[in-house]
Order: C-alpha cells, then structure tokens, then sequence
C-alpha cells in the first residue's frame, strides 16, 4: 500500500493506495456511497460499498459534512465516465476530523458572498484550478528567464522615491528620520544589476495606491521584470515575444484538466503565433480613429481602446513608441522624433489588455538628470540612478509583465481579483 497524490493516480492502476485529504462532497444511493475526495493536486471519485463496511460506520459516513477531513484507502480502478480515467474502490477511511457546516454549499454563491470567506472559496475546483495554472504561469516565466541566460536578483519592497507616478505611493514610516514607500517596480533597481551580471530579472509583489476599482486593477500584484545591459528596443520585444510564447505553450501542455474545469476556448490560445503583428503608436491612433473613436492623439489607451485594438489579431499585438508625455521619466526619446520614446507595450486579445509594458532606458546622466527635474522628483533619492551613467553607461532596456493580467487571460476569467490567493482591492484588505 502506498501514500499517493490524485494527479498521478494513473500509475498505480489495480493497486491499493492511501488518499490524504478532503471531502468535496458526498451522494448516497441504495449500498453505495459516491465520495468526492480532494487532497490538492485533484478530485477522484471513491466508492464504499455497504457489505464491506460495519453498518454503523457506513451510516456515519453518509452524514459526514463537507470539507471533513478523511483518509481513503482504496484499489485503482480504471473508469472511462471519469474526467481523471479512474476511480478508488474503497477498502478503508479514516475520518480524521468532522467539519462544521461548511458555508460555501455546492451552488451558485454571489462574489460579495464569497470574497470575504476568500479562504475557503479558493478550495473549490474553479478556483483551484486558477491558482494551478498561475503556478505554471511563473514556472515557465522562471525557466524561460533562467535558459536565456538572466539571473534572479531580488529587489527591495521599500523604496526612498517613486519609480513612476508618485501619486499611487502607499508610504510608510521606515524610521524616526525617514519615509519609505511600497515599491511600485524594482526595474531600477534592476538597471544596477545588470551592469554586474548583464541580464537579471526580479519576481515579486508590487503595490499600487491609485484607487480604481475596475476589474483589471489590485492594490497589491506580482510582476516579474527582466532587465538586459547592451540592448534595444528590439530586444525588449524579442524577449517579450518569446515569455509569451512560452507561457502559452507551457499550459496548453500541462494544464489540460485545469482548462477543462474553467471550460476555457483553447482553440484562442492555440492560434496564437510568431511574429506577433506590430504598429507605432500614431498607426494605432488612426486606426482609433477611422473605427469612430474619440480619442485624443498624445493620450494613453483606455481599456476599450486597447481591446478594439487588440481584437484585430489572434496574438498579441505589439504597440511601439509611445509619445514620452505618457511613459516614465527613464525611457530613451526616439531618434528620429524626440517627443516619443523607444517604448512598447504588448496588448493581449479578448479584451484582457496590456500584460507587458518596457521600453529602452535612458542612458545619458544630464538627460536623465534633466527629467528628474521635469517631473519633480527629489533629486537625492534618484542620484544613485544617475550614478549608473556616470559608470560604464550603455544601451539597455526591460520590461515589466503582470502576473494577474496574463493569469485571467490564460485562464479566459473576467475579473483578476481570481488570480492571486488573498486579492487586495480597493476598501477590500480581509482575510
């Protein structure tokens, strides 16, 4: 007899096994007790049979409450009715403890009902099977970053400025004599490490103060953020490209079952393909225009902009060289007209919206220096930032993905407070 775990059930086929976990639920009928068991990696069906039982435990059995937690013991069987291709034929349980009444019942609950009790919610199959492919989702972000030659560095959550807009700072009161703040990005903490490793990334929570409530936005979310020393815009997009494909390949591999339970339209993903189309962002503004919206030219895209453009293609669509009015303080000018930026944004279709913002980073310290002072940022906090051009300057670039974002489009959900264990949202901090 042998300990195992549902995902890999397969490969005890006619054993006897032991079950570690949950019920999910429970139905009766005639000697027969249909015992939906979970321990984490899966649901797998467990059938007791009355005769093999004594009559008082099988009686105990069928008022056992949800969510109690039991050992099964049970022989592999193969079923073909199965969503798992098997099914456990109970030999022996042990009832470990008895739950109280379980508030989430096996029907439709409202979101109001269900956000506070947000610690039991995540045990149901829909939002079991989000958290397992966010899982994936960073795995394959990690091993793609790791084979292409970056290196993890961490960076830190308190920072002494704002990285970009400095009215979505959640501050704190680092000390006596100093104010800190939640970090926004640790991209320019990244543009250090690159100059002593050469590409990096960093992988962590970010934290926004801006107080919106639409369904693309949290408080507090995960971003990973690669960072490459000698390069181009076209790097950044190269690299970008790449992550997505890769994220894409990884769960329509791997996360099968977890598509099947979110009944997500595969056949989106699967048509997804290389070269990703690309325009500037004055094409893309025409292209508002000649569909009849009202949108102003040297203006950031709304959520509706980016999914009236975005839904022209399969793929994502890559929307380069915005106007530097709209984008950071760091990013390089363009070249050829200096009131844009070597910048690029990667707007996902099916209205889910932009996953990756980069760009290429100023490399110049007087031009750096000369917008610090534009945007009214304190020039104390930022000379180390400067520093890095004074020492060894050279092209370099990065971009930023977000984890929720990529997570609901992946998992085809419409809202991302799904996408992360506990969500932070607006007024929203339990549990």
């Amino acid at each position: 007899m042998k300990d195992a775990r549902i995902e890999d059930i397969g490969k005890y086929e006619g054993l006897e096994v032991t079950l570690k976990g949950w019920l999910y639920n429970l139905r009766s009928k005639g000697k027969l007790h249909f015992l939906q068991v979970r321990d984490g990696s899966g649901i797998i069906q467990a059938v007791m049979f009355k005769p093999n039982f004594d009559p008082e435990f099988f009686k105990e059995v069928k008022k056992l409450p949800q969510e109690s937690s039991i050992i099964v013991t049970g022989k592999v069987k193969k079923d073909k009715r199965s969503a798992l291709g098997y099914e456990l034929d109970v030999t022996g349980l042990e009832i470990i403890q008895k739950s109280d009444q379980y508030p989430i019942q096996p029907k439709e609950h409202s979101v109001e009902f269900l956000l506070p009790r947000r610690h039991l919610w995540i045990r149901s199959r829909m939002q079991w099977a989000i958290l397992r492919i966010r899982a994936e989702i960073i795995r394959a972000i990690r091993d793609y970053l790791d084979d292409s030659g970056f290196l993890l560095v961490d960076t830190p959550i308190f920072t002494p400025a704002a990285c970009e807009g400095t009215t979505t700072l959640f501050e704190t009161q680092y000390d006596s004599h100093h104010k800190a703040y939640l970090t926004q990005s640790g991209q320019l903490y990244n543009e250090a490490t690159i100059m002593a490793f050469g590409k990096t990334y960093c992988f962590g929570p970010t934290f926004r103060a801006e107080k919106s409530k639409t369904r693309r936005h949290l408080r507090e979310f995960w971003m990973v953020e690669p960072e490459m020393a000698y390069a181009h815009l076209e790097d950044v997009i190269r690299y970008s490209e790449g992550m997505i494909m890769a994220i894409v390949e990884r769960v329509l591999d791997r996360k099968k079952v977890e598509l099947e339970i979110l009944e997500r339209d595969v056949s989106k993903l699967e048509a997804i393909q290389t070269p990703f189309p690309r325009m500037s962002y004055q094409d893309a503004v025409k292209i508002l225009h000649e569909k009849g919206v009202d949108f102003k030219d040297g203006g950031d895209f709304g959520s509706e902009d980016e999914t009236i453009l975005s839904s022209m293609n399969h793929s994502p669509l890559v929307v380069h060289r915005f106007p530097s009015a709209i984008k950071a303080f760091y990013m390089e000018p363009d070249p050829e007209d200096d009131t844009y930026c070597l910048s690029v944004d990667f707007l996902v279709p099916e209205g889910y919206g932009e996953v990756i913002g980069g760009g290429e980073r100023m490399s110049d310290p007087d031009l750096l220096l000369q917008r610090v002072r534009e945007h009214n940022l304190p020039e104390d906090a930022f000379q180390w930032y400067i520093d890095l051009r004074r020492y060894g300057s050279v092209p370099h670039g990065g971009f930023g993905l977000g984890i929720e974002r990529t997570v609901a489009w992946m998992c085809g959900i419409e809202h991302i407070r799904e996408t992360i264990a506990f969500p932070r949202m607006l007024y929203k901090i339990y549990p």
